[in-house]
């Protein structure tokens, strides 16, 4: 993934498009930050590190346009908003709702879960087998409803 956020800033710093350079530059520093704090634990930040690093900086570009959008800020919301379009040609595609319950009932029988107390069991599957593809804020009522909770 380092790669290719780096390929993609070379095209865009030769098709000078400060936009995008700005946005890709701002990952690259986030995932060298997460580099020095993980290479402080001894070890390096992987794909899963950077795919738990763009998912939260769309998450904040999302809460930061929603704001703009309440206080009449177009030209900040639309910013925002094109940030949010770079960062998530990074992230895997995510799944939609029938393939959300899909994974759910799989991970359900996979684990064998019952109740509301197996939850944590299928969340964990859900985690390992669809990082960055299913929202897992949503997800988790969706399989508490499907365990009888």
């Amino acid at each position: 993934m380092r790669e290719t956020i780096n390929a993609a800033m070379k095209e865009a710093l030769k098709a000078r498009d400060a936009a995008r350079t700005s946005t890709l530059r701002l990952i690259s520093a986030a995932i060298k930050d997460r580099d020095i704090a993980a290479r402080g634990e001894g070890k390096e930040a992987g794909e899963e590190d950077i795919l738990a690093l763009l998912q939260k900086m769309v998450k904040q570009r999302e809460e930061s346009a929603a704001i703009y959008a309440q206080n009449a800020r177009p030209e900040l919301e639309a910013k925002e908003r094109a940030e949010i379009a770079v960062i998530q040609e990074f992230l895997p595609q995510a799944l939609g709702a029938d393939e959300v319950d899909a994974a759910i009932k799989a991970a359900i029988a996979e684990t064998g879960a019952q109740s509301i107390k197996d939850m944590g069991k299928v969340i964990g599957v859900l985690k390992a087998k669809y990082p960055g593809q299913i929202d897992f804020g949503a997800a988790s009522a969706r399989v508490k409803a499907a365990l009888g909770g």
